[in-house]
């Protein structure tokens, strides 16, 4: 079994029945990862396989500290075996380190998994902030709005998605370039 075949299997049997929403987010979102494939080159199994996995910390049957970015990769990596860098971007996506500092979690994230690569790091985030809740294509100030609504502005994740909102359109920014320049290089002269 491939490591996005694998990676689809694991997080449809933890994610699916329990939250079919989160489920179809994750979905989309792997989705978007694919369509990144023209820049990702041999990271782009990688990236799906990333993608698809994200959110699996808010399945209640692994959720522990209640911050998923962390849940879901220490279950990644001491239950499910998962490829050590699928582990750090779970662990690591849509600028979770500032989540974490919200949560009083930040040593432990940071204790415990390094960094991904920038690039990865990047259509990881991108990824997950141009896909809604259901699996739709958004834009990143679209996708921020619908998290402060839904959260609200004073809440954990509200507090924290608005401080991470320059990072996350920068990182947009940078993704959009790379896809503007490969489609530019792909162009006849």
């Amino acid at each position: 079994m491939g490591l996005t075949e694998w990676a689809y299997s694991l997080s449809e049997s933890l994610l699916s029945d329990p939250l079919p929403r989160r489920w179809a987010h994750s979905l989309g979102v792997a989705k978007r990862a694919r369509s990144l494939g023209p820049i990702m080159g041999d990271d782009a199994e990688l990236l799906e396989a990333a993608a698809v996995l994200h959110d699996v910390g808010y399945s209640p049957t692994i959720a522990t500290t209640g911050f998923h970015p962390l849940d879901g990769a220490r279950f990644l990596r001491d239950q499910a075996q998962a490829d050590e860098r699928v582990v750090r971007l779970v662990a690591h996506h849509s600028c979770a380190l500032l989540e974490a500092e919200e949560r009083g979690l930040k040593q432990e994230l940071e204790g415990e998994f390094e960094l991904e690569r920038p690039n990865l790091v990047d259509a990881l985030l991108y990824c997950d902030m141009t896909t809604t809740p259901d699996g739709t294509q958004t834009t990143p100030a679209e996708r921020l709005d619908e998290i402060v609504q839904r959260y609200g502005s004073d809440t954990i994740v509200g507090r924290f998605i608005q401080r991470a909102a320059p990072e996350i359109y920068a990182a947009s920014k940078r993704v959009e370039g790379r896809l503007v320049q490969v489609s530019a290089d792909d162009q006849p002269m």
